[in-house]
């Protein structure tokens, strides 16, 4: 009897070691990235936008020697404000406390009901500044946080030093080549879309240098979240972010920037968000990014383009130390 007993339990030992040896299945991430991991602490700021309480999180990171100035930090849509890391760690041993917020309607922040507006955006922003008792700041803003960075100099041009556009977006309105399209639409594609597919449309739109590992946690924040239950308001909040670019240009304010500018550019980054649905004969006019940065700096009164040579739209990941040397520089200006 105790021979069979042993036999049985030898039998089930390698089917015991499988199940042991697989790993368990990952929970989704919430809608506000809960689960996912930032590199320095987070803390929450409420506010009020449009009459919906929401909450802003942001990571407030300390200089290593202070000089007494302060760096704000701006996402662009696709990307958690954590992408910032290497930037923040460069700044911090610098001297600058670096302030570096998720937007609403993004990353560890709030995903509102409502329309997303660079004006309430750049609003939220000084809000933050203030709560924190910082009176002037510069700001260090990518892609789609050029636009905000942007707008946020023109409003409160008293509380900016310096605006470092990183492969920004927003350098040609959109509305010119590509005709408006229904946010169910846009509802609808981003549904549809596969952790495989999302992968291949960052390649292609941002003509990225960077290797797959480090692309992967991009899009683990983007595909982990749908299996949240309120993943529904997540995409929704993504989408509206999509019609803030084209509905709400910033073009036409860029020449009139009277602060220091300095635009560093991609050559390779060719971005120009809804191109896929602008007529054929328009799409090879679009996203001439460097081209533009370097016409908009000439007509400015305080501004220079510099382009770095076989990079693409996350400049300040793929050519990080060319773009340290200009940043550094740059915020020791003037």
């Amino acid at each position: 009897m105790k021979r069979v007993a042993l036999a049985a339990l030898l039998a089930a030992m390698p089917l015991a070691l499988v199940h042991a040896a697989e790993p368990a299945a990952r929970e989704p991430y919430g809608i506000g990235l809960e689960g996912f991991a930032y590199p320095y602490p987070v803390s929450m700021l409420p506010l009020t936008n449009d009459g919906e309480q929401v909450r802003m999180a942001y990571m407030d990171v300390a200089a290593a020697t202070p000089n007494g100035r302060t760096v704000v930090l701006l996402h662009g849509r696709n990307f958690p404000s954590s992408y910032w890391a290497p930037v923040i760690r460069t700044l911090s041993e610098a001297g600058y406390r670096v302030v570096v917020p998720d937007q609403i309607g993004f990353g560890k922040s709030s995903k509102p009901a409502a329309d997303l507006h660079f004006d309430t955006l750049a609003r939220n922003t000084i809000a933050l500044l203030d709560h924190l008792g910082i009176a002037k700041a510069e700001l260090v803003a990518h892609s789609l946080g050029g636009m905000l960075g942007v707008r946020i100099a023109r409003a409160y041009p008293d509380r900016i030093e310096h605006l470092l556009l990183a492969a920004p977006i927003g350098l040609e309105d959109y509305r010119l080549y590509v005709p408006p399209t229904p946010t169910e639409k846009i509802l609808e594609n981003e549904d549809k879309l596969t952790a495989e597919g999302y992968r291949k449309q960052l390649e292609t739109n941002y003509s990225l240098k960077l290797p797959p590992e480090q692309v992967t946690p991009f899009i683990d924040a983007r595909f982990n979240i749908k299996g949240a239950s309120d993943y529904p308001r997540w995409l929704r909040a993504f989408v509206n972010s999509a019609q803030l670019i084209y509905r709400e240009p910033v073009a036409h304010e860029i020449p009139l920037l009277a602060l220091p500018v300095l635009f560093v550019m991609g050559a390779d980054d060719h971005n120009a968000p809804g191109r896929p649905n602008a007529p054929e004969a328009l799409r090879a006019k679009m996203g001439e990014n460097a081209e533009l940065a370097k016409a908009f700096a000439a007509r400015m009164p305080n501004a220079r383009a510099e382009v770095i040579p076989d990079t693409g739209h996350l400049v300040f990941l793929e050519a990080r130390q060319r773009f340290d040397e200009l940043m550094l520089a740059f915020l020791s200006s003037h």
